[in-house]
């Protein structure tokens, strides 16, 4: 099975520039934990629930502090094309959740773990990469 058959294809994404608070208010609007950074359509880096909880808010910041001050640049991607075996491979090495799908240096769409434990064929292999996923890095948000 390819990322292309469970990846969600409807995207929202933000600008650099964009505030952490903009990107608050859009993960409150479309549920969900990550939002894709682009610069034309290309993917620059990726921000988190997570990155705003430990990167901005626990650190005093302001609400309309930058997004690049806290974002992920130059995140791991996927492709429509690549198997999904090996997408789960990438997210539980990397230890990341959702992974940007891009073709010809665009983002197409976007794959999480969710999406994966979906499909019944696949659910061991989220289970899996879930439990790498979850293991503690201390080095993480240093």
């Amino acid at each position: 099975m390819k990322l292309r058959d469970i990846m969600s294809k409807e995207i929202a994404s933000l600008k650099a520039a964009d505030s952490v608070e903009q990107a608050a208010q859009l993960m409150k609007q479309y549920n969900i934990g990550s939002v894709p950074i682009c610069n034309q359509n290309s993917v620059v880096g990726i921000v988190t629930d997570r990155d705003i909880a430990l990167r901005s808010v626990a650190r005093g910041q302001e609400r309309n502090q930058e997004i690049k001050d806290i974002m992920t640049a130059n995140p791991v991607v996927g492709t429509p094309d690549m198997n999904v075996h090996e997408a789960v491979r990438i997210m539980s090495e990397k230890q990341i959740r959702r992974l940007p799908v891009v073709e010809n240096n665009q983002l197409v769409g976007m794959v999480a773990l969710g999406d994966i434990s979906l499909e019944p064929k696949l659910q061991d292999n989220a289970e899996v990469a879930l439990k790498n996923i979850s293991k503690p890095d201390a080095n993480r948000f240093s």
